[in-house]
């Protein structure tokens, strides 16, 4: 154990070490990028690069797609727009935590449940509940994101554990232009649901900042499954000079859901009641051939749960508690040595856990079921070249993780990029993910298992991209192959559950994503996916289609989508349940004047009947209207 700490220790010495020699010195001059499609991203080299340079499969949802969806929640507008990504609801609105949540996400099915194979960012920082290990779907609010980057793969070299299916980093709003702004929006309708939304931003030289407040209300579509939210965030940047800047961030959320159970066995009293809070603080750097960021994240949590009872019981004596953490410092450096070079430079540290009891309404005293804490060391690097006049890109990097109950991991990925035309684009990656197991897992509840590894996942994957009419329109089209080794499962040993590293999948599939601006007035877009599961796992669908058609004039707008889902596996094992369904949506807008616009809004048009979650029909057609304020000066 000793000399595998220090290998690891000797390993972020030489990164530190490289940083420092080569950064030294260096001052910024004018970046250059080669525009294929017009996009960057940070995803997936941690900084600002065209995304057809980076290995990953990466799918950005920009901030006119969140809009034009009129969602408080984030993920639903997520689940349409991202091909082989999916999430689960059961509701008009909200998603919850414990049994019977929704808000469980898989991309290539490859999630968990709880949905702990998924890792969720915001602005880079790591976002999952430090007992359970899964993300907090409810504490994410469409007002504050200026954008989405979705790795549909593994992404564990740049992230570490959890990323092991992919990553969903949402890049939160800032006031990037000098001056002032103020968006406020009001929307009511189905089930006495109520939506409001205000958010100011400024800008003066040198130091911006955005606040937002959300809170969202319904009285549920079914008896017991009302949910209301308040969210807040705040942000502030400051740049000290031409290489050093400054910026902090915080949100809260406060909510509580009620969950009134599957139809032919209904719950009472079952609710949870949670405040998250969220910071961080970064300075970053920027020279002529460097630039990178030291930050600090701190995310805390506070549960109430009571698990309810079915009709015939009795109201439970009890209520169970948590109290968790997750805190960390991450530190990457970008080095550009020679012309189409860059070298990514990195080590992160990330301490997670918490407490967990039940209270008791007697006098009998609290039990503790556990209070423990565990951390994440890992550095990394990663080595990216341009060759022949950027016709080729190589990528190449590796990953060492050391966790104190597992010992070292390494993590590798090799990747290149093709540009034949200026058009057209092929890109191949290897990559491998992990997932460590959480403390749920090792130490809670009867199935606990101290001596669990790591699950792991090894992907290969191809991507052909091509843009057409003067980069009007634009095609992609991926395949894919994910094996996946030592999973966690709950099996009977001994007449007892317990959690063992037994399980595999071999997961393979076609996505297929597409846009076009077929005039000034119209555009259309869309994606599709096919999904084949060896060993089929619930919220993974076999097959997803989306299609958005957007038509706008000066002072209309009108915005038609329908998804369609396949195969989604309400169950699996002896009796498997697959659903089958499609949904028409419509959203229609009028500006009356500059700074106004009234909308109206329909879903489920068509009043399919379905469900996501077994037992938990959602609702038919359901409609809102509501104002917009937008004011810039």
């Amino acid at each position: 154990m000793k000399q595998s700490v220090t290998n690891f220790l000797t390993f972020l010495f030489l990164i530190c070490f490289m940083n420092l020699f080569v950064a030294y010195g260096q001052e910024k001059d004018t970046i250059v990028r080669h525009n294929v499609l017009d996009e960057v991203v940070v995803t997936g080299n941690r900084t600002l690069v065209n995304r057809n340079n980076v290995p990953m499969n990466i799918t950005v949802v920009g901030r006119s797609e969140i809009e034009n969806s009129s969602e408080s929640a984030l993920l639903p507008v997520l689940s349409e727009r991202v091909p082989g990504l999916f999430v689960s609801e059961r509701g008009i609105t909200g998603f919850g935590v414990a049994s019977g949540a929704a808000g469980g996400i898989s991309i290539r099915g490859i999630g968990g449940s709880p949905n702990t194979q998924m890792l969720v960012l915001i602005d880079g920082h790591p976002q999952f509940m430090g007992l359970m290990g899964h993300p907090l779907p409810d504490a994410y609010v469409a007002s504050d994101v200026e954008r989405v980057e979705v790795v549909r793969g593994p992404a564990s070299i740049l992230y570490g554990t959890n990323a092991m299916g992919g990553v969903i980093n949402i890049i939160t709003r800032k006031q990037n232009r000098e001056g002032f702004s103020l968006n406020a929006r009001a929307m009511g309708g189905s089930y006495n649901t109520q939506k409001y939304m205000a958010n100011v931003g400024g800008r003066k030289g040198r130091v911006n900042g955005y606040v937002s407040v959300n809170h969202d209300r319904t009285a549920g579509d079914r008896e017991n499954s009302a949910f209301h939210i308040t969210n807040g965030f705040a942000n502030i940047g400051c740049e000290l000079s031409k290489h050093f800047s400054l910026r902090a961030d915080v949100s809260i959320a406060d909510f509580r859901a009620e969950n009134p159970g599957q139809i032919t066995a209904p719950l009472f009293d079952n609710t949870v009641d949670v405040l998250r809070g969220v910071t961080s603080f970064t300075v970053a750097n920027n020279f002529k051939h460097s630039d990178g960021a030291l930050s600090f994240f701190y995310n805390w949590g506070y549960h109430e749960i009571n698990d309810g009872y079915k009709t015939g019981e009795k109201p439970l004596n009890y209520r169970y508690h948590s109290r968790d953490y997750n805190y960390g410092i991450l530190f990457y450096q970008i080095v550009r040595m020679w012309k189409g070079n860059m070298l990514t430079l990195g080590f992160d540290y990330k301490s997670y856990g918490g407490k967990a009891w039940n209270h008791f309404l007697t006098e009998t005293p609290d039990k503790v079921m556990v209070d423990t804490s565990a951390y994440d060391l890992g550095g990394y690097a990663i080595l990216q070249q341009n060759l022949f006049k950027d016709v080729l890109t190589l990528n190449a990097g590796v990953r060492l993780e050391h966790n104190e109950a597992f010992g070292n991991k390494w993590i590798p990925q090799l990747g290149l990029a093709l540009r034949p035309t200026e058009n057209f684009v092929i890109k191949s990656s290897f990559s491998k993910g992990f997932r460590n197991p959480t403390i749920r897992e090792m130490f809670m509840w009867a199935p606990a298992n101290p001596d669990l590894k790591p699950e792991e996942v090894t992907n290969y994957e191809v991507v052909l991209e091509h843009t057409f009419f003067k980069k009007k329109m634009n095609i992609e089209v991926s395949g894919f192959i994910a094996d996946g080794d030592n999973l966690i499962q709950t099996q009977i040993i001994d007449g007892n559950p317990k959690n063992v590293n037994t399980g595999s999948f071999k997961n393979k599939g076609v996505e297929v994503a597409f846009r076009a601006a077929l005039c000034s007035k119209l555009d259309i877009g869309g994606n599709y996916s096919w999904l084949y599961m060896k060993i089929p796992v619930q919220n993974a669908p076999e097959r997803q289609l989306y299609a958005n058609v957007n038509f706008h004039t000066k002072r209309w707008q009108l915005n038609v989508g329908y998804q369609y889902i396949n195969g989604l596996y309400l169950t699996t094992g002896k009796e498997t349940k697959q659903e089958d369904y499609g949904l028409l949506s419509a959203k229609v807008s009028f500006k009356p004047w500059k700074v106004l616009t009234i909308f109206a809004k329909g879903e489920n048009l068509t009043r399919e009947k379905y469900q996501i979650i077994d037992g938990y029909p959602m609702p038919g057609a359901i409609f809102f209207g509501g104002l917009h304020l937008s004011i810039n000066r």
